[in-house]
C-alpha cells in the first residue's frame, strides 16, 4: 500500500516537480516518474476527501431534517401558548376580572410600558415638514452601473472577474 501524503505534502511535492521542470540537469524519466506519483496520489486523495464530504454530507442533510422538525415542534408550542394568553386576557377583559390571584400564580392585565405608539395620519411622508425626516444616504444602484460598463469603460467602477469553485460529481 502506497504511503498517502497530506495536501500540503501533495503541494510540495508539485512544487518540487515544478523546480525539476527548470532544471536542465534532472533527466526527461525522473521528471515523468515524479510526475506520475504524484498524480496518483493527489487522485487518491481527492477520492478519500470526497467520500468524506459524502458523509459528512449526509450528517449535515439530517441534521437540516431534525432542525426543521425541531423547528416546527417549537412553532407550535408558542401558537399554542400565544392562543392560550390571547383567550385569557379575552376572557378577563370580558368578565371585568383584570387583577386576582390563585395559589400558584398571579394575574393582571397592565398597560404597556416604552414608548406610546405612533401612527401617522398621512399617506405620503413627503406631507410631513423636513424637520421631522430622517435624511437617507444615497444608495447605488449596482445593476445599473453593470449595464452602464456592459456598453462602456466608467472612470469611477470597474468590474472584477469571476471566481472559481471545485465540483464533485
Amino acid at each position: 500500500m502506497m504511503n498517502m501524503s497530506t495536501l500540503y505534502e501533495l503541494k510540495e511535492e508539485h512544487e518540487a516537480l515544478m523546480n525539476m521542470l527548470y532544471d536542465e540537469e534532472v533527466d526527461e524519466q525522473t521528471v515523468l516518474d515524479t510526475l506520475e506519483g504524484i498524480e496518483g496520489e493527489i487522485e487518491e486523495k481527492a477520492d478519500s476527501y470526497a467520500k468524506i464530504m459524502q458523509l459528512l454530507s449526509a450528517d449535515m442533510e439530517a441534521l437540516k431534517k431534525e432542525e426543521d422538525r425541531l423547528k416546527r415542534r417549537r412553532e407550535t408550542l408558542e401558537s399554542n401558548i400565544d392562543r392560550m394568553r390571547r383567550r385569557l386576557y379575552e376572557t378577563m377583559k370580558e368578565t371585568g376580572k383584570t387583577k386576582f390571584r390563585t395559589q400558584l400564580f398571579s394575574f393582571a392585565i397592565v398597560g404597556n410600558g416604552g414608548k406610546q405608539p405612533l401612527k401617522l395620519d398621512v399617506p405620503d411622508v413627503s406631507q410631513i415638514p423636513e424637520e421631522f425626516l430622517i435624511p437617507q444616504p444615497p444608495k447605488t444602484d449596482n445593476d445599473a452601473i453593470r449595464k452602464a460598463l456592459a456598453k462602456q469603460d466608467l472612470p469611477w467602477a470597474h468590474l472584477e472577474p469571476r471566481g472559481d469553485h471545485l465540483t464533485i460529481k
